[in-house]
């Protein structure tokens, strides 16, 4: 009796413990194949990678800024990442701590750009070291070990664009006038914008050493108002196409060239093609814009990234050479200037791609000496 009770006992144990072990093995693989599903997940978005881009102002000036989130746009859809737009507004009180916040969540790339913003942005990247850090345009040489810069031969596509717009004043273009005098508008007057304006002058006078350069600052890189005042008073003066170097600021001279029926020059973005839907008669007036190819520029960076080719901690300055900057030939270029200036200006870029024309640069320049280089030709 009482072999056959142990018996039974050892019986139930094994049951029990087979039962138990059964249990224990579909909780397990249950939480397995939920675990592997977060884990497939996961691993899926680490292996995307996560790039976010730090506007210090507001999109939708059909320049500097939209060009830089139409580049993110390509690092989306042609890298497959994941991608982030974050407007910081136009208080400058904002831009580091926006700065130090975004280092500070899991994207693998933080990108912005600006002269303005190098100083803060170096400053974040030195105190993020495991993360990455793109400027896509600063004049400033000097880059922490984790952060990648690049800047443009501006001085160099202004002279083309000095070039054209003085071949333009001087041509039978029908809203051209026989005064040889064209304009500029700055957003303000530094260094940055000066590469503009000495690059500009000089183009102008390779063409013509007697043209005449109007010269204005708006003071201001987000005042369309500003901007259309100051252009009007320039057409008015006789004036017949002003390059704008002025960011949204910009977007006034471009009403002011309607209102008058002159003609302008665009900056950073083929800004003739991103008003042509809206406003035909707009930008049927703009020549051509000098392109800082920054959409492209921000791609290659992070493909050389995504790769384990980009040198880091350096700056490279991106011209005619690297495809970094160049005019807009546009439909607007091609039918609205005449086929043997489109030969002059192009005989122009050869000589600027070949290094038979040497353009001097104002970041290097003493204030003084853009002064005078801006009252040698003041009308």
């Amino acid at each position: 009796m009482k072999k056959n009770v142990l018996t039974l006992l050892l019986l139930m144990v094994m049951v029990l413990v087979t039962a138990c072990g059964n249990n224990t093995a579909n909780n397990g693989n249950a939480a397995d194949t939920g675990n592997d599903a977060a884990d497939s997940g996961n691993a899926g978005s680490g292996d995307k990678l996560k790039v976010v881009l730090l506007i210090p102002g507001t999109l939708g000036d059909k320049s500097f800024f939209d060009a830089a989130n139409n580049g993110l746009q390509k690092v989306k859809t042609e890298l497959g990442a994941e991608t982030k737009v974050i407007e910081m507004g136009n208080d400058k009180t904002k831009w580091e701590p926006t700065f130090n916040d975004i280092a500070a969540e899991d994207w693998d790339v933080v990108i912005s750009g600006g002269s303005e913003i190098t100083e803060m942005f170096n400053m974040t990247a030195e105190a993020n070291p495991d993360k990455k850090f793109i400027n896509y345009d600063t004049d400033i040489e000097e880059a922490p070990a984790n952060m990648y810069n690049m800047s443009y031969s501006t001085n160099e596509v202004s002279f083309l664009a000095g070039a054209t717009a003085a071949l333009a004043t001087q041509s039978d273009m029908p809203n051209a006038n026989p005064d040889n005098v064209i304009g500029f508008v700055g957003g303000m007057d530094i260094p940055g914008i000066n590469a503009f304006l000495v690059g500009y002058i000089q183009g102008a006078q390779y063409v013509d050493p007697d043209v005449k350069v109007a010269v204005s600052y708006a003071g201001d890189f987000v005042n369309p108002a500003k901007g259309k005042e100051l252009s009007l008073i320039q057409y008015n003066s006789g004036v017949d196409v002003i390059f704008n170097v002025a960011g949204g600021t910009g977007l006034g001279i471009f009403d002011a060239a309607k209102e008058k029926t002159k003609y302008a020059i665009g900056v950073d973005s083929d800004q003739a093609m991103l008003l042509k839907d809206t406003d035909s008669e707009k930008a049927n007036l703009i020549i051509t814009s000098a392109i800082k190819k920054i959409d492209s520029a921000i791609l290659g960076a992070v493909t050389k990234l995504q790769d384990g080719t980009l040198e880091m901690g350096k700056r490279d300055v991106l011209g005619f050479v690297e495809d970094g900057v160049g005019i807009a030939e546009n439909d607007i270029y091609t039918s609205v200037f005449p086929a043997d200036l489109q030969a002059k200006v192009e005989e122009v870029k050869q000589k600027l791609i070949n290094k038979e024309i040497t353009v001097d640069n104002a970041m290097g320049m003493e204030t003084s000496e853009v002064e005078a280089i801006r009252n040698a030709v003041k009308p």
